[in-house]
């Protein structure tokens, strides 16, 4: 017998984070499905959803972050709760959110320590290997990395000048592209049609195979190893680190050494901030302050990207969590990861423990399983 729960959407605090847990054709469903459902007062406005858009769809809302936590059997987030909510949080809620814990030591102690429910949007993982939640945001921040690579680049803006596509009769712009999944052929796609001189380094040598099929020669493929990096990064204008390992915190790929040796006024975005960055220089940002210099080189590394296009990034968003959310409103926790393997990678914490294995590992914390 499906379960009827009390499901709450929170307004985000994170700085310039504009996104919201759920749509209100989201909401809608849920309510079909006959759940409750609670969102915070203005959670939607910085995606251009209202309270009575949400209203009419059969929410109730509510003024406070406290009476979302409070009242709440399940929490849809988009990002990781901040120390001002770690009080809110209550023993067996399920909070479904993207966590990136393996960055996160305090917020996977808080967890543990209320004993939440926490599944991790960016660890639930098909058969396949592909990161079906993930995909989205890693789509619209590898098109946001090369336009703001592009932006930075500009005289004005502190960079070197360089236009990346060049013009007739001038040398185009070098985009050197650190790891070729998801962010790295969105990143190459914005790149290859700025006009831009595209190389992109990856260790998988049948994507390798698969972009310059893709790109049918528009772009220059190299296997990722030290010498092809350093090589290609210090010749490079704009260098956009979007390497991924599930879960684990990001392997340094790019050294401080590589990036002193690139010309003043280059520009490096790491996508892989909020998972460490594969970037040595690199450390996060804001969208208030988002860029610092190391050696000349502008560094952009803000973990939540998406979130200043906010209207494309929330309802991409809800139409990817949408399915696991539902079923684990439906069903439990218990139940809903039974029953689904995807679903089962996404748990990070229960009962007080870490209980996936590259987030324990990563911080040195003891894993333990879930077990039924």
């Amino acid at each position: 017998m499906a379960k009827r729960i009390v499901i709450g959407v929170p307004k985000e605090i994170k700085i310039s984070e504009n996104r919201v847990g759920l749509t209100e054709a989201g909401v809608k469903q849920l309510v079909l499905e006959g759940h409750t459902v609670l969102v915070q007062k203005d959670a939607g406005v910085g995606s251009r959803i209202t309270n009575d858009d949400y209203a009419r769809a059969g929410a109730q809302i509510v003024d406070t972050a406290k009476d979302i936590y409070g009242k709440s059997d399940m929490v849809m987030k988009v990002k990781e709760p901040l120390p001002d909510e770690y009080e809110l949080l209550r023993e067996n809620q399920i909070l479904y959110t993207y966590l990136h814990l393996a960055a996160e030591a305090k917020l996977t102690k808080v967890l543990c320590e209320r004993k939440v429910k926490a599944i991790a949007y960016e660890t639930i993982q098909l058969e396949d290997g592909s990161l079906p939640l993930l995909t989205p945001m890693s789509e619209v921040a590898g098109r946001m990395a090369t336009q703001i690579g592009a932006y930075y680049l500009q005289k004005d803006h502190g960079g070197k000048g360089i236009l990346l596509g060049g013009v007739t009769g001038v040398n185009r712009g070098k985009v050197t592209i650190i790891g070729g999944g998801v962010v790295g052929i969105n990143a190459a796609k914005m790149a290859v049609g700025l006009g831009a001189e595209v190389t992109v380094l990856d260790v998988n040598h049948k994507r390798l195979e698969y972009l310059d099929d893709v790109f049918q020669g528009r772009l220059t493929t190299l296997h990722s190893n030290v010498q092809n990096i350093e090589a290609s990064v210090i010749g490079s204008d704009l260098v956009v680190g979007g390497v991924l390992v599930t879960g684990w915190k990001a392997p340094i790929l790019v050294t401080k050494s590589m990036i002193e040796r690139m010309q003043p006024g280059s520009v490096v975005v790491d996508v892989a901030v909020d998972q460490g960055g594969c970037i040595e220089t690199c450390r996060p940002t804001s969208h208030q302050n988002p860029t610092y210099d190391v050696s000349g080189v502008i560094h952009y590394c803000v973990p939540n990207m998406p979130g200043v296009v906010s209207r494309t990034s929330t309802y991409a968003l809800t139409n990817a969590t949408f399915k696991y959310g539902s079923m684990i409103a439906a069903m439990g926790v218990e139940d809903a990861i039974a029953k689904d393997k995807a679903l089962y990678a996404g748990l990070n914490v229960y009962g007080g423990n870490v209980c996936y294995e590259p987030v324990a590992k990563s911080l040195g914390l003891e894993y333990k399983a879930y077990r039924a």
